[in-house]
């Protein structure tokens, strides 16, 4: 079932529109790709962020400990 994003009627699996209130529910191929294409990228960037992280972490000098 899809659920309309404007009234929230559970509509059938191969609905175009809503039953209820007639707006749009299918999203286009074309958005689907770009927003798999997206999420890609972020997880590659989000690797990036850790490796580059631990980098610079690898390159600061300890803190001194502090005996009490």
């Amino acid at each position: 079932m899809i659920t309309c994003f404007y009234c929230q009627h559970q509509n059938p699996p191969d609905a175009l529109v809503c039953s209820v209130c007639s707006r749009d529910i299918a999203i286009p191929a074309s958005l689907i790709t770009e927003r798999d294409q997206l999420a890609r990228k972020r997880d590659a960037l989000r690797e990036e962020l850790r490796s580059v992280r631990a980098q610079i972490d690898a390159l600061r000098p300890a803190k001194p400990r502090r005996d009490v």
